[in-house]
């Protein structure tokens, strides 16, 4: 929204707003992890929406179970859940 705010027609501002994803998916967390970005970036990892979006999503879902292997199994669960059954119906 704020894209489309400062420019002048939706056409650039999906443009600039490509941009912008792009920069925060990079930065989130989710493509590269926070301990491996380095040093003189860490700082837009903290700035950026999209990565306290993720924390909160995974701080509220597993942030609770102390055991592991409970996260992992749920995890790949999901996983092959959603890479085998189609529902769709068509």
């Amino acid at each position: 929204m704020m894209t489309v705010a400062v420019t002048p027609n939706h056409h650039i501002a999906s443009i600039v707003s490509s941009a912008f994803y792009g920069i925060w998916n990079l930065f989130s967390g989710f493509i590269v992890p926070r301990p491996r970005i380095p040093i003189w970036w860490r700082w837009y990892y903290w700035a950026c929406p999209v990565a306290w979006t993720l924390y909160g999503l995974v701080a509220s879902q597993f942030g609770d179970l102390n055991d592991v292997l409970d996260n992992v199994l749920f995890g790949f669960i999901f996983a092959f859940s959603i890479r085998a059954f189609n529902f769709q119906t068509r």
